[in-house]
């Protein structure tokens, strides 16, 4: 699906990736492999290393001290699709110039093959990657670089931040990657990747850092932090490492932003910061927790600015607060300005969603706020994303008119859908937004606003980030006839 990544112009986001249409199946915490609780010790970011370096032969050490840890993933994906014959199925004329059998099945099964990279992350056989390269994946297979092969088993993976954690057993220990720190990134420092672009393994590219803290790029439910690199990336480069001139990943790649579907210079890297907390998460818990604070937020603009009589563009602005939350229970209020949390600096609304999220639940956090111009700090204790289903399926409620739940197996194969594509209404208020549209039981929301729906959680997110008194486009699909359509419905 393409995204706008750069104001003023429309460029399609590649997932860096073979060209292969990946669902969200697997929901976050899936551990097929059962090694959740197999950890030795956690992955630790460790310090920049001290001393200069040798520009002549950085990115030659760099490439011999991290290549051995760097793998070459091959996945096989099984999916449901349309069948081209189905429409035809009872015209006699193509039935009989054609030799379309009688019985046409709707749906047909196909087996989809895609590549990416990874990194070896301990010596048991851990290996790091994204989540579009493994997370439904049904068959995988992982090269090594002394060229061995290895069958390997999901243990956990994170679509909201685009990473999964997959095993192998080798029978000896492994070589693996060190992380390094992803904040102590410069812009402008050079920068090396390694991956199997196009099936070419063990190529290595280098460039600078051109860009930090880009957002905006995949899904916009997801958490997004990215650094830009103008290391060259292709498909197949997925999963690989962004490696700092000292052999320290830094990144994980994931994405390029290209019109041509090669890379054109601007490639997006997932910190290390971020790779490392869901890696621990995975791998200690089976699943990774987030924190919440229960309000609405977006970017300050200088007539938003204006209006909430703050001297500043930076900060996140509270737009709404979910009743009995943990932000109304901490006193935060509708306009208030968020500049700081727990004394670290708040530069936008995805700066403040990934603090809290990666907040341990439980934890009070001081918030510094500007609330009519003036200062104030405010303690908030960090709710959990369980408590947050529970009060926003009555913000849901309230501002659409409709309960949901997720698809089953069966709906998704009828409809040609995966079962993390859309929800299916389970109840419509007739006087509320959607069912004044037209809205039934057993109709399908598929994107609001043109943002794909990809779950129930998905969809809580989208709701309560929708403006008050505005016109939304709902995409939906017709129980009655399958059928898709695009319907406007103003949110009170």
């Amino acid at each position: 699906m393409s995204r706008q990544v750069l104001k003023g112009l429309a460029v399609s986001i590649v997932l860096v990736l073979l060209t292969v249409a990946w669902g969200w199946a697997p929901a976050e915490g899936v551990e097929p492999s059962g090694r959740a609780s197999q950890i030795s010790s956690p992955i630790r970011i460790e310090p920049k290393a001290a001393g200069a370096v040798d520009l002549s032969t950085a990115v030659v050490r760099v490439a011999k001290l991290a290549m051995p840890a760097v793998v070459y993933i091959e996945v096989t994906e099984s999916r449901v699709v349309e069948n081209p014959l189905a429409p035809f199925a009872n015209d006699p004329f193509f039935r009989r110039f054609f030799g379309i059998p009688n019985k046409v099945p709707p749906k047909l099964k196909q087996e989809v093959r895609g590549l990416g990279s990874g990194m070896i992350i301990d010596e048991r056989g851990h290996i790091l990657t994204n989540y579009h390269v493994a997370g439904t994946a049904t068959k995988m297979q992982v090269t090594l670089a002394d060229g061995s092969k290895h069958p390997a088993t999901l243990v956990g993976g994170d679509p909201k931040t685009d990473l999964a954690v997959i095993h192998i057993s080798a029978g000896r220990p492994l070589p693996h990657v060190t992380f390094g720190d992803s904040d102590a990134v410069e812009v402008g420092e050079w920068v090396v990747a390694i991956g199997a672009p196009r099936a070419l393994e063990k190529s290595v590219t280098q460039g600078i850092v051109s860009a930090k803290h880009r957002t905006g790029i995949t899904d916009p439910n997801s958490y997004q932090d990215f650094l830009q690199a103008d290391a060259p990336l292709n498909p197949g480069n997925s999963g690989g490492p962004l490696l700092n001139l000292h052999g320290q990943v830094i990144g994980v790649n994931a994405a390029i932003a290209s019109e041509s579907g090669g890379f054109e210079g601007i490639g997006f890297t997932i910190p290390s910061r971020i790779a490392v907390y869901v890696v621990n998460a995975v791998l200690t818990r089976g699943k990774v927790e987030r924190g919440w604070l229960g309000v609405s937020i977006r970017n300050l603009t200088p007539e938003l600015a204006k209006k909430a009589n703050a001297n500043t563009l930076t900060g996140a602005l509270v737009t709404e607060v979910v009743k009995g939350g943990p932000g109304d229970k901490g006193g935060l209020k509708k306009n208030d300005v968020i500049i700081a949390y727990g004394g670290k600096e708040i530069t936008d609304s995805a700066a403040l969603r990934n603090e809290a999220a990666e907040t341990p639940i439980g934890k009070e956090v001081r918030l510094t706020v500007l609330r009519n111009g003036k200062k104030e700090d405010l303690f908030v204790r960090v709710g959990s994303l369980e408590e947050a289903a529970t009060l926003l399926t009555g913000v849901v409620k309230g501002r659409l008119g409709v309960e949901v739940r997720a698809l089953t197996t069966k709906e998704a194969e009828k409809y040609g859908l995966d079962t993390s594509e859309g929800v299916v209404i389970t109840w419509v208020d007739p006087k509320g937004a959607l069912g004044a549209a037209g809205f039934e039981v057993g109709d399908m929301i598929l994107a609001l606003n043109n943002q794909p729906v990809t779950g129930v959680e998905s969809f809580v997110d989208l709701v309560t980030a929708l403006p008050s008194k505005e016109r939304v486009s709902v995409l939906a699909l017709d129980r009655r006839t399958g059928n898709r359509g695009s319907v406007l419905v103003v949110v009170p």
